[in-house]
């Protein structure tokens, strides 16, 4: 069966956020992105600090296959470098929101939506999308049950007359 997928377009303030980095290969992000958000937890629970919204990761593909990562949580404020863990940005401006409801391996179709509903609207991809997940696979173990929301910066291409 196909998802159908409820795209949103919506303009995103900027929002700062608390995050660690690593280059992947595919097999060694879930486990990696396990230990970074129980770090980065630990990191912001040291400082007083809490996360204003669920977990993220931003994926960026290289040319060997590998991932370059930044995975962290939305914070209130710019926090202070500590422990491997830092300050960076998700970006504000027009971008189109879906949420995918299953497993990781299958979420392509989610992007690809995005994509096609981002051209069809006249517009260009901008920059990498960012994946926010809302289930916990600790917590429920069914992948069939994880809602994953995914976030498509796209900018507006000026029409020619």
């Amino acid at each position: 069966m196909t998802q159908r997928y409820d795209i949103r377009p919506q303009i995103l303030s900027e929002q700062p956020t608390a995050v660690a980095e690593a280059t992947l290969a595919v097999p060694e992000i879930g486990p990696w992105l396990t230990k970074t958000y129980n770090d980065i937890a630990a990191v912001l629970a040291g400082c007083g600090i809490e996360p204003t919204g669920a977990p993220f990761a931003r994926y960026h593909r290289l040319e060997d296959g590998r991932f370059r990562v930044e995975a962290g949580y939305p914070v209130g404020v710019a926090i202070d470098r500590a422990d491997g863990v830092h300050p960076s940005v998700l970006p504000g401006g027009p971008a189109a929101r879906t949420v995918h409801l299953g497993p990781y391996e299958a979420m392509g179709s989610a992007y690809r939506a995005l994509a096609s509903w981002v051209r069809a609207c006249g517009g260009d991809i901008a920059g990498d999308a960012w994946e926010v997940y809302f289930s916990d696979p600790e917590v429920e173990p069914d992948p069939a049950a994880w809602r994953t929301g995914v976030v498509q910066p796209y900018r507006v291409t000026p029409r020619r007359t």
